[in-house]
């Protein structure tokens, strides 16, 4: 008989989250706290989304997305997770570009860089100043007509090399490319730029363990492998979702799943206006990536020196396109060392990651998808040699990860790595309005991607159905007595 994971589960909950994302565990978390009852329901058999882990044999143990977040990460999980996680995020002190432009190491804040960009690039100090001010004071009500690539054409017209140190990393962080609104890059860079790149000392599997003794103990009910059909709607509310066969009730639920899959699948067309369909179609999805997870055999080491993150090209200029060819040309190494998880065995192991089109990956003949993955991991270890010499020697366990791969164990569309594009995020926000009750805390918008801002967004859906919630269950106010 299988296991019934939804054992003893109430027939009745104050919220559901569909999906633990980070977005969906902390809207549970805040939520739980407040003294709710809720119930957070994930496909999957892991806790975290792309904010997870899995596990080889001999011991070896590898991060999905750890590096890096901004040191805004530090204040939202203390104030929304506890000390103990906040206290665990530590700086990385090596940020290495090498490409055919420029190769430097950086701290990636704010005085380096703009030490870099007035004596390296001979940018003047003023305008760099400018810059960086401009991309602080920017938010989401700005003018979105401009562009990142005209935002760069504004203070550093004609500077190809300055884009490209400037660019790269938030590529990596959360997808923007040059023809995204400007705020996406803004936004972002500035939260790095304040104090540098971050992770979380212990690793996601450690993060991850706390976050789920921490739902636990302000009550939220945690059931995984436990996969949302529907969500149940009535007279304009959610009334409740359809899971592992099972109709559970609730007043709120926020869906941590994909937007598009939310709006189509899970709650589906009937419910929605007409013309807000039309505009949910047009929501693009974001692109999504390739990974190659390779360990070190016992004993083997790499120098720090080589760095923390390094973003590495072999192309003679920055170009999106470039960035998602299936001819591969940059790839962001991730380097873990045995002081990410300090408590383990010393163990050494290199993440290769790089922007992909899910179309390149999408319904390939078995025999070509293997063959397309182990040219792959080839290519990537003829890059890595150059930094990591007898790389193939020293290897114990490595595998690649596609778009495919992604989706199959996110679902998201596409293997979508951030979600969708700017336009979704006022598709997410304005469900409520759509549909009583029903929220939306998933990747939208690049803004709210990434570690920090799938946290924040999370606090902000949880607020929202806290002021709901409370607004419903207030006494109504005394009528005024009829006069005689």
């Amino acid at each position: 008989m299988p296991k019934d994971f939804l054992k003893d589960a109430r027939d009745r909950y104050d919220v559901i989250v569909i999906g633990a994302g980070l977005g969906g565990l902390t809207a549970a978390n805040v939520l739980g706290r407040a003294g709710y009852s809720v119930l957070l329901l994930e496909q999957h058999y892991k806790l975290g989304g792309l904010a997870t882990w899995f596990k080889r044999p001999g011991g070896h143990i590898f991060d999905i997305s750890l590096h890096g977040f901004p040191v805004g990460m530090i204040k939202s999980c203390r104030r929304y997770w506890n000390r103990e996680i906040a206290d665990r995020i530590v700086q990385l002190k090596y940020i290495r570009f090498d490409n055919p432009m420029f190769s430097l190491t950086t701290t990636y804040d704010r005085d380096d860089f703009s030490q870099l960009l007035v004596e390296r690039f001979g940018i003047a100090a003023e305008t760099v100043q400018q810059f960086f001010d401009t991309a602080r004071g920017m938010n989401f009500y700005d003018d979105q007509k401009l562009t990142v690539g005209q935002l760069f054409e504004r203070f550093f017209p004609g500077r190809d090399d300055v884009v490209r140190l400037l660019m790269e990393p938030i590529v990596y962080a959360n997808g923007s490319t040059l023809e995204d609104p400007a705020i996406t890059y803004g936004i972002v860079f500035s939260n790095f730029m304040s104090k540098g790149v971050y992770i979380f000392e212990g690793g996601t599997d450690r993060l991850v363990q706390l976050m789920h003794q921490e739902l636990l103990r302000n009550g939220v009910d945690v059931r995984i492998r436990c996969n949302v059909e529907k969500i149940l709607v009535e007279h304009g509310q959610v009334s409740g979702v359809q899971v592992n066969g099972r109709t559970i009730g609730t007043r709120a639920v926020i869906s941590n799943a994909n937007l598009r899959s939310t709006i189509f699948r899970m709650v589906g067309e009937r419910n929605f206006d007409p013309a807000f369909l039309d505009e949910a179609r047009a929501v693009r999805l974001n692109t999504s990536s390739t990974q190659v997870y390779m360990a070190l055999k016992p004993g083997e080491q790499i120098d720090e020196s080589t760095g923390d993150l390094l973003f590495s090209s072999t192309a003679r200029e920055f170009r999106t396109d470039l960035l998602l060819s299936r001819d591969i040309t940059s790839r962001t190494f991730s380097f873990y060392y045995p002081r990410m998880r300090p408590h383990a065995e010393p163990r050494y192991a290199i993440v290769s990651s790089t922007n992909a089109r899910y179309e390149d990956w999408a319904n390939l003949p078995a025999e070509e998808y293997e063959a397309r993955k182990q040219d792959l991991i080839e290519t990537t270890l003829d890059a890595l040699e150059k930094y990591v010499p007898n790389c193939r020697e020293r290897i114990a366990h490595l595998e690649a990860a596609t778009p495919q791969t992604f989706e199959h164990y996110t679902r998201h569309l596409a293997g979508a790595s951030f979600g969708t594009k700017f336009e979704g995020l006022a598709i997410s926000r304005a469900l409520p309005e759509q549909i009583g009750g029903l929220y939306h805390a998933g990747s939208v918008g690049i803004i709210m991607s990434g570690w920090l801002g799938a946290i924040n967004y999370g606090v902000i859906v949880a607020n929202d159905i806290d002021a709901r919630l409370m607004s419903a269950s207030a006494p109504s106010a005394p009528q005024p007595a009829e006069a005689p």
